[in-house]
């Protein structure tokens, strides 16, 4: 089965602007009113059987249920044949409502996230299931809203079907996300002949094996300026003004600028890699921990975890490239000429210098080309065969050329 997800800008008038935004209230107040029902569930269970709080009790009889998904699904049915605003959504609008809280509460235990907290304001909400002909050219109907009007970018994918949409509120309109499944299946791609190792890094976004040192283009720094002026003035305004609001909605604007601009770049270079190479091998890291650490801007400016873990692999997938990680320990410390060890380096040494073989070059390069190696030698490849023709396995043209004229 294959999945893809298409979106389309909508184009909405005032009434259908009216219709969702009530939407998105009804989904908030659901949404929160679930979370303290389960908080209060929790909160009755933490009191001394032997005292009392001195602040307050949360009174809630011992044989009462976990406010659980089926129970609060099974209450909102109740609930909405006596309150309008309820009555007035679509009821699996509300119960996709009831299954993110869920999630969220799921996530918390098994991945160690923070207790869900209460919403301000809701972005999006979900239809699960769609009508039959709901697809047109420019439109598209939805089961409470009817036919929206959407500037279709693109055209839908042949062969699929609509099974699920969202609607997300952003800060540059409203935007339809329509999923659509097919019920063919892909075979993953095969390896191809020839190979690209990459290096993920942050004074060059990515390095290859080939000698390419691709530096990418400072997204956020470039808008900073900007950013810290309207910031500024926000500072100074009454919050909860109009003149507040017109600032907060430039705000987040230039951030979705950026963020489109930094998107639009990574499947740019995506496509550019996987012209190069039937394979692509890269390092398995855990881009969480950079952007907690020393060079965290660098990284959340770059989107680097975005690029390596989400966009390439989908690129690779689309264009029938071979796409697999490999382990990352040891990248730097590692001669891809003569596969000695040569120690640990400093973050400031950026060329590579083997004492075994006198090999010479910048530091990234020599990582993609040990990634390179390691993903040959995985898929049951020889490393010795070299894929681009140089002398020396490691070596680009460019280098060796360098190497000549040292000699």
């Amino acid at each position: 089965m294959i999945t893809l997800t298409y979106q389309y800008k909508l184009k909405l008038n005032r009434q259908q602007i009216q219709e969702v935004e009530h939407i998105l209230d009804v989904c908030r107040s659901v949404y929160n009113f679930a979370l303290s029902e389960r908080k209060a569930w929790y909160n009755s269970r933490k009191s001394p059987i032997d005292r009392c709080s001195l602040f307050a009790e949360y009174i809630i009889p011992a044989d009462t249920p976990y406010p659980s998904y089926n129970n609060q699904a099974k209450n909102l049915t109740i609930a909405k044949k006596t309150n309008q605003d309820l009555k007035s959504v679509n009821a699996q609008v509300l119960q996709q409502t009831l299954k993110t809280l869920d999630k969220a509460f799921s996530d918390m235990k098994a991945k160690g996230y923070g207790f869900p907290r209460f919403k301000k304001q809701m972005k999006s909400f979900v239809f699960p299931a769609m009508l039959k002909n709901c697809l047109a050219q420019g439109k598209f109907k939805l089961p409470q809203l009817g036919w929206l009007n959407i500037k279709q970018s693109r055209n839908y994918p042949t062969g699929f079907e609509p099974k699920q949409a969202r609607i997300v509120k952003k800060a540059t309109g409203y935007y339809l996300m329509i999923v659509f499944q097919s019920q063919e299946s892909c075979p993953d791609a095969p390896v191809g002949k020839t190979s690209l190792g990459i290096d993920a890094g942050i004074e060059s976004f990515v390095a290859t094996d080939k000698g390419e040192l691709i530096k990418s283009p400072r997204f956020l720094l470039q808008a900073q300026s900007q950013l810290k002026l309207l910031q500024r003035r926000l500072k100074h305004k009454t919050k909860g003004s109009n003149n507040w609001l017109k600032l907060q909605n430039k705000i987040a604007r230039l951030h979705d600028k950026v963020a489109n601009t930094r998107r639009d770049w990574h499947f740019k270079l995506a496509n550019y890699l996987c012209d190069l190479t039937d394979n692509i091998f890269v390092e398995d890291i855990n881009f969480v921990s950079w952007s907690r650490g020393i060079v965290r801007k660098q990284s959340l400016d770059s989107g680097i975890g975005q690029f390596i873990n989400e966009i390439l692999p989908y690129v690779c997938w689309k264009r029938g490239k071979f796409y697999l990680k490999v382990d990352k320990d040891g990248t730097s410390q590692e001669c891809s000429n003569c596969g000695n060890h040569t120690g640990k380096k400093q973050i400031s040494e950026r060329i590579h210098n083997c004492q075994y073989c006198g090999y010479t070059a910048p530091r990234d390069v020599v990582s993609a080309e040990v990634i390179k190696n390691r993903g040959l030698i995985a898929v049951g490849h020889t490393v010795n065969k070299n894929a681009y023709g140089d002398v020396l396995t490691g070596i680009s043209q460019g280098n060796l050329l360098n190497l000549v004229k040292c000699q």
